[in-house]
């Protein structure tokens, strides 16, 4: 059986206090990129209670998506914002889900990423990564951006950090690993990085600002 909204409050309450859950659940976080770093950060997100989380994403579900990122074998050729958002659902019912199926470009990023006080990065393509950092940082300096680069290999999970780059963009990873050179791609290793996105969109709205 499903628990009420209210139930599930003061559960989060109960592990967060009254004052921190008040902000995660006011708050509305934008995922751009939903395979193994944002589907990860949007379950993360989820659990902790933020308010909305604003999903974008092109693709779908594929096979090889399924060693790190948090789909099943049965949603393999759903869209993955269909498939996300119905996984979502079942670990946080009451979280307001906005979805776009698209691809996000600089053109329409204003649109898309109008009611996020958060951004996360969570591409896989270097283009689309700069992109994306480019049209925040210039067009929305106002939001903060959570970026992520390096998480590919068999190297150290102690190497992942995050960097306040500036006093609104921060960058998680390793900063220097990329499957190409890599051979492999793991999901421990992608899983904390996108882990520390996470954690970095919780400071922020606590407020907890410095690294």
């Amino acid at each position: 059986m499903t628990p009420t909204k209210d139930e599930m409050t003061k559960a989060l309450i109960q592990r967060h206090g009254e004052a921190l859950q008040s902000r995660f659940s006011a708050a509305a976080v934008a995922i751009c990129g939903l395979g193994g770093l944002g589907s990860n950060i949007a379950v993360a997100l989820a659990r902790a209670g933020v308010g909305k989380l604003i999903l974008i994403d092109f693709d779908r579900v594929d096979l090889t998506n399924l060693h790190r990122q948090q789909y099943k074998t049965s949603q393999i050729g759903k869209e993955k914002t269909d498939a996300l958002s119905e996984n979502l659902r079942e670990i946080a019912p009451y979280t307001e889900l906005e979805t776009h199926t698209v691809r996000i470009t600089a053109d329409n990023a204003a649109a898309l990423l109008k009611d996020a006080h958060i951004i996360c990065e969570a591409f896989d393509r270097a283009e689309a990564k700069a992109m994306l950092t480019n049209t925040v940082l210039e067009t929305m300096p106002e939001k903060f951006l959570v970026a992520a680069s390096g998480m590919a290999g068999m190297n150290s999970p102690n190497a992942i950090r995050t960097r306040k780059v500036t006093d609104h963009f921060y960058l998680c990873g390793d900063g220097v690993s990329d499957v190409a050179n890599c051979g492999s791609l793991v999901a421990p290793r992608v899983m904390l990085c996108a882990a520390h996105q996470a954690q970095t969109v919780l400071r922020i709205l606590a407020g907890k600002t410095e690294i």
